[in-house]
């Protein structure tokens, strides 16, 4: 992919990377979705139990779904896991960032129609449109389903606007409802990063219970995006009050803070 973001990744979240290095009891990769940042995974963040040879797990240039362990600003290193991202996260990882080259595609194309190379639209749309939706391929979701409101807020001059959402709604049709609020969880105990990780856990499990289709979106600190698709709008939006109020009883239990900032 051509977009990288910048700075570094969030403790606790799940990126992707491309192994550099093996050495004997550690791994060095480059993370794919941040600018020259790599990361490194100790041989017992590999997999459970004794390694006798990292290379009977990895090999160089392959892709790996990690979840980050601790992140050292000043020095900007990364300790990345392996083993504690189970199956389920990492097809979930790998599906999404396949629909994102999918997308950039998409950004490119619409780019030709305008003149405009892929840097370019990045600066034009593709930046705002990543900030406020968090990917690119929830915001070209959006855009299909709800048309020119998706990005009202954004303020594309109006015939760039009209251009992005005929292409997109011509390109993606929407099979079924998406609705999503944005919320921004926050808690000050010793333990609130790891509070707010059980916090959305325990709202997918209540989905996965109830068969609630739900989609949780880290977008930036301390914002997260809740999203609930379903065949009809009114289940839909009755599902997704379901979702938010089980994040927020149980950040009430924690003596956290929620705030609900969008809803669509």
């Amino acid at each position: 992919m051509f977009y990288k973001k910048k700075g570094l990744p969030e403790e606790n979240s799940i990126v992707l990377c491309t192994v550099k290095k093996i050495l004997f009891h550690s791994i060095f990769v480059e993370l794919d979705e941040y600018e020259h940042q790599e990361g490194m995974i100790h041989i017992s963040e590999i997999a459970p139990g004794r390694i006798r040879n990292i290379r009977d797990y990895v090999i160089e240039g392959k892709k790996l779904v990690v979840q980050v362990l601790r992140v050292d600003k000043e020095r900007r290193q990364v300790d990345l896991s392996l083993r504690r991202v189970p199956l389920s996260l990492r097809n979930k990882k790998n599906e999404e960032y396949k629909q994102e080259i999918k997308s950039e595609k998409l950004l490119e194309y619409i780019g030709k129609e305008l003149k405009i190379d892929l840097k370019g639209m990045y600066l034009k749309m593709g930046h705002k449109l990543i900030d406020h939706f968090g990917l690119l391929g929830i915001a070209f979701n959006d855009i299909s389903a709800y048309g020119i409101e998706a990005i009202k807020e954004l303020n594309f001059p109006q015939k760039e606007a009209e251009l992005l959402v005929r292409i997109v709604q011509e390109k993606i049709k929407p099979v079924e409802v998406v609705v999503n609020t944005t919320l921004i969880l926050q808690s000050f105990s010793e333990k609130g990063v790891e509070d707010i990780k059980t916090v959305l856990e325990e709202a997918e499990k209540y989905a996965k219970k109830k068969e609630i289709k739900v989609n949780i979106v880290y977008i930036s600190a301390p914002k997260y995006r809740i999203e609930v698709t379903s065949a009809e709008y009114k289940i839909a939006e009755e599902e997704l009050e379901e979702v938010n109020k089980v994040i927020f009883d149980e950040m009430k239990k924690r003596k956290g803070i929620v705030e609900l900032v969008k809803k669509k």
